[in-house]
């Protein structure tokens, strides 16, 4: 599996809305990115939440809601996942199209937030790993996902590998 959280230059910020509407996770991502306080952050979810709802409703066509948001010196851009999870990066006008860099960090959620055994649904997203790896998105080609998840691989070294379950007969008393 290999990550494409690579950030595209330009990109200010970073936030997740839960189905609910709630803001479950906020990143500014450039020092060029707005300043805000965190009841900023939750009116931003929360708005953006509510205007994406009411695009997909008012829509002359079916609609999943904004995906797109673009101006003269801002772009934002959606993703959301089947489940409501809204993810929204905000970034620099100009800057290319966010699908992948998205994408990638829908992977990093799901790699280190969702496999977290200790992370519940729809919660404040408190996972330094994947906190880590949004703000440095730098990953090896060979990244298989965190390893706290993992099933170590059992080997039974007595057994041949073509039947390592099968039973010898000599060992049963009749």
């Amino acid at each position: 599996m290999s990550h494409t959280a690579e950030r595209a230059t330009g990109t200010l910020g970073l936030f997740i809305i839960n189905k609910s509407g709630g803001l479950i996770y906020n990143q500014d991502l450039s020092p060029s990115a707005p300043r805000l306080t965190s009841n900023d952050w939750l009116r931003l979810g929360s708005t953006f939440h509510s205007l994406h709802a009411i695009a997909a409703q008012v829509a002359p066509i079916v609609s999943g809601g904004i995906e797109k948001l673009e101006t003269d010196t801002l772009k934002l851009q959606c993703f959301q996942t089947r489940t409501g999870l809204k993810f929204v990066l905000t970034a620099e006008a100009g800057t290319p199209d966010l699908d992948a860099v998205l994408h990638g960090i829908y992977e990093l959620y799901a790699d280190f937030v969702l496999k977290n055994p200790f992370y519940e649904l729809d919660m404040p997203i408190r996972c330094e790993l994947f906190h880590t790896n949004v703000t440095n998105p730098e990953l090896p080609a060979d990244y298989e996902g965190p390893t706290y998840w993992k099933i170590p691989q059992i080997v039974y070294p007595n057994h041949p590998e073509r039947e390592p379950y099968a039973l010898d007969v000599r060992t049963y008393d009749s």
